[in-house]
């Protein structure tokens, strides 16, 4: 796939560093997931946005789900983070109703780096789904559930990863 540059749209530094994560991610990537820059309508390739998949962790209520996200990146990465979006959005106490993940690595306010990899997020993604943050909820029915009824809160999950079925598995 050709790499398309949008008339200048993109940082070089932002292109030149997602070409590097590009080629390491190639190189090494955690088992059963997915990260590769999307494909533009011509066939080329979007750097500045990624298609990834992360499985659910194995002995968890997440497990034999495969969870598809998205990845956008600004042109000024990477001093500021992607907004990482699950698509579609997940039943999940720090996932917006938008599908937008709400994680401190991803703010710059809090525990963003411009050393955090694609790979050092997708991890601490596939982390706070079995480990919701309960100081930072973003959506309101998925936080209830889990605070007031763990019982159904874990079975929505485990019906959602059903929906979700990891084909490799």
């Amino acid at each position: 796939m050709a790499l398309r540059q949008a008339g200048g749209e993109s940082s070089g530094i932002a292109l030149a560093r997602l070409s590097e994560e590009r080629k390491a991610w190639r190189k090494d990537h955690p088992f059963g997931f997915v990260a590769k820059p999307a494909a533009n309508a011509d066939g080329t390739m979007n750097l500045m946005i990624w298609d990834c998949k992360i499985p659910g962790r194995r002995g968890t209520i997440w497990e034999g789900g495969l969870y598809t996200l998205r990845m956008y990146f600004k042109e000024d990465y990477p001093s500021s983070p992607p907004k990482c979006k699950f698509e579609p959005p997940l039943f999940h106490p720090n996932v917006y109703p938008s599908g937008t993940v709400c994680l401190s690595l991803l703010d710059e306010e809090k525990d963003w780096r411009a050393s955090v990899t694609i790979k050092q997020i997708l991890l601490g993604i596939q982390e706070l789904l079995d480990a919701p943050n309960i100081r930072d909820p973003a959506q309101a029915e998925a936080y209830t559930c889990f605070m007031q009824n763990r019982r159904e809160y874990d079975e929505k999950v485990r019906q959602q990863a059903t929906r979700f079925k990891n084909p490799n598995l």
